[in-house]
Parts: structure tokens; C-alpha cells; sequence
């Protein structure tokens, strides 16, 4: 089974949108994405062999295709898992989230992370500690960080704010535009599912030590009247 959804993945590759991805996901020499490899697949094609197969490839071959140096195979793999978790019992639930927390070093770019690191690990930590977030927000690896805060949409899909605002402060002072952008989309999230006062409140107390990129993407969805309120006080 492994080597014929392999098969049906190279069946679908683009050269020239594989090359565009590689500029797309910064591959080159010091960029976030160095080294990885892509086959070019759009989203509807990896869906649709995510849809084919993930009933029948079982935990053992999905986690190998995890390990593929290919990025749309990782793809495949984390969809067929987060199909695995949606649809299975909890034992199966455990033990996808099990196999996210183990393979986090193949979860390599921010497609990968926020497609799917919401879904499993932050839908499986709703009723349990959230520690590992913690930890992971404290991580020198780049998507261990950016897996913290975005795990946390789960939360707040669920009105649950406190996690997003405590990873958020810790990641104030990353140096990586990524993380800006993320933990400002989170914020912004909070503001719409939750409460703008808490967002605001959290404004207040951190404006002037965030990253102008986080700040922006915070405030992005506020009246024309706030967002130029809060981009004065930068």
C-alpha cells in the first residue's frame, strides 16, 4: 500500500511547480525551509489521495511516508493522520497525537504546522495539560515554536483564550518574522472568537514590546479608527 500511494503522488508531480514551491517555501542555503524537496502537488491533489487511501494505510506505513525527504509525501502523511484522528476511537486519537509529538522534526515548514497541528494536537489537549506547549514555545527549533502557538486555535475555537495570551508573551521577543505572523494571526483569533477586550488588554500591557508584523496581523480585523490607535502607540 505504501509503495502505491508513492506511486500515485510521483503520478501527479509538476516540475515547474515544484520549482516555484521551492522559492515559495524558502529552500535555499539559510532559509527557513532549506533542503526540502517538492514534487508540485497542489492541495486538491494531495486531498484527494489523502481521501483515497487513509482508511487503508496503516499507522506504521503512514508514519514511514512521514519520514519521505518530499514535502507533499509529509503532507500526505500528516492529512491521513489528522483523517485517523477525526474518524477514530480514542485510543487511535492517542496514538496519532503520540506520533505528531515524536516525528515534530518532520513537521518542517509552516504549511505542514498549521494545516494540521491544530486539529490533533490542540483538539487533543482541550481536556488535558497543556504543558508541552510550554515547552515547545521555549524550543530553539523554529516549528516547535510556531506548533505552540498554533496549536492553541483549537482553544480558542472553544472560547478558551489564557494559553494563546501566556504563548504569546513568551514568544514576544522572537526573532523570526514567522513567529510573528503567527502569534499576531493567533491573537487576531482571539480578539474575533473570544473577546477584543482581551486582546486589547493584552495590547496594552505589550504593544510596546511587540514586532510591528505581530502587532499588524493582530489588529488587522479592528475598525480603521483602532488599528491606527494601536500602530501609534508602536
Amino acid at each position: 500500500m505504501l509503495n502505491k500511494i508513492k506511486k500515485e503522488i510521483r503520478s501527479l508531480a509538476n516540475p515547474t511547480r515544484a520549482k516555484l514551491s521551492l522559492r515559495f517555501f524558502k529552500t535555499g542555503p539559510g532559509q527557513y525551509g532549506e533542503g526540502d524537496k517538492f514534487l508540485g502537488l497542489t492541495m486538491p491533489e494531495t486531498r484527494s489521495v489523502v481521501e483515497k487511501y487513509w482508511e487503508d494505510l496503516s499507522f506504521a506505513d503512514t508514519e514511514k511516508l512521514l519520514h519521505s525527504p518530499w514535502h507533499e509525501e509529509r503532507m500526505v502523511a500528516l492529512l491521513i493522520l489528522v483523517k485517523k484522528f477525526e474518524e477514530g476511537s480514542k485510543a487511535d486519537k492517542t496514538r496519532v497525537y503520540n506520533i505528531f509529538l515524536k516525528n515534530i522534526r518532520y513537521i518542517n515548514n509552516w504549511d505542514l504546522v498549521d494545516v494540521t497541528v491544530p486539529r490533533v494536537v490542540g483538539v487533543y489537549l482541550l481536556d488535558k495539560s497543556r504543558k508541552i506547549l510550554y515547552q515547545l514555545a521555549k524550543s530553539k527549533n523554529l516549528w516547535e515554536r510556531r506548533i505552540a502557538i498554533l496549536a492553541t486555535f483549537a482553544f480558542i475555537y472553544n472560547g478558551q483564550s489564557a494559553d494563546t495570551i501566556k504563548i504569546a508573551k513568551i514568544l514576544l521577543k522572537d526573532k523570526h518574522d514567522l513567529i510573528h505572523k503567527a502569534v499576531g494571526w493567533m491573537l487576531r483569533e482571539v480578539g474575533k472568537r473570544c473577546s477584543v477586550k482581551i486582546l486589547e488588554d493584552f495590547l496594552r500591557g505589550n504593544v510596546a514590546k511587540m514586532p510591528r508584523t505581530m502587532l499588524r496581523y493582530s489588529i488587522e480585523k479592528m475598525p480603521l479608527k483602532r488599528r491606527k490607535h494601536w500602530m501609534t502607540r508602536k
